[in-house]
Formats: C-alpha cells, sequence, structure tokens
C-alpha cells in the first residue's frame, strides 16, 4: 500500500484509502480501522465502514478537524486506539492527523519524551517542523500525559 507508515507493530497510519486498499489491508493483517476525517472533508470515503466491516475489519471513525484538535478529544482518540483490536490503521487525509495521534498514543503509553517521539517521528518520515501548531500541542500533551515523567 502506498502512503502508508508503520509506527509500531501495533499502529500504521496513512492519508485517505482507496477501497482497493482498506481490502488490502484486510488481506495484510489489520485488525481494524480508525478514521479520523469528518464526513464533511472533501474526499471523505461515504461508503468506507461498510468496506472495512465487509472485508472483516473493525471500524470507527472520530472526525478530528485540524483546527479543532484539543486535550479531551485526543484522550478520546488514544482511549479508542487501546482498545481497537491490533495491528491497527488510523487514517486521515493526509496522514498527518493519524501521525500525531499515533506518535502520542505510542508516547503516553511508552513513557517516551516529545524529543523521543520527534525523532521517531521523523525517521518514519514525518516533517514535524511541517505544522508548528500539532507539534507543539503534541510536545504539551505528551509532557502533561506521559506515564513516566521525567523529573
Amino acid at each position: 500500500m502506498e502512503n502508508v507508515k508503520k509506527i509500531s507493530d501495533e499502529l500504521t497510519v496513512s492519508g485517505q484509502l482507496t477501497p482497493e486498499q482498506l481490502q488490502q489491508a484486510a488481506q495484510s493483517g489489520f485488525k481494524s480501522v480508525l478514521n479520523l476525517r469528518s464526513t464533511d472533508e472533501q474526499g471523505f470515503l461515504t461508503s468506507e465502514q461498510q468496506l472495512v466491516e465487509s472485508a472483516g475489519l473493525q471500524y470507527k471513525n472520530i472526525p478530528v478537524k485540524p483546527n479543532a484538535i484539543n486535550e479531551d478529544l485526543t484522550t478520546e482518540v488514544l482511549k479508542q486506539i487501546d482498545d481497537l483490536p491490533k495491528p491497527a490503521l488510523i487514517h486521515c487525509a493526509s496522514g498527518m492527523r493519524a501521525g500525531a495521534m499515533a506518535f502520542m498514543n505510542l508516547a503516553t503509553r511508552q513513557g517516551l519524551t516529545p524529543e523521543q517521539i520527534f525523532s521517531k517521528a521523523e525517521e518514519a518520515g514525518f516533517d514535524c517542523n511541517a505544522n508548528p501548531q500539532l507539534k507543539q500541542f503534541l510536545e504539551d500533551y505528551i509532557s502533561v500525559h506521559s506515564t513516566k515523567k521525567v523529573e
């Protein structure tokens, strides 16, 4: 599949998936799909839930608008990531929101620092400086919610 970035053994992120890629995801061993797009976004695949579920995967849609990411919404998304059968495929339009949520999940569950996560993100091919507002939110969220706070 194109436009796909593996974050960990359990989490992979991507931009919008085609019906063919959703079928490929099932054939590749994914167990669930989390869609972070809202139905009013251009290019939202209205048949996605049906396609995912007919391929035997669990589906969840939690709309995360780029300019409306906040602590409560992020906590809800991270809990949903925890609850999804793994491996999970998380997507949005470009992969940026999906990547941010996957990395925040990784950081807060494994006690990683923002610096460690930014390093992992860059290794995975993300330009963390492309969206300074999202980068700052990610840093702040991890600093507050990481399980192993650095004293």
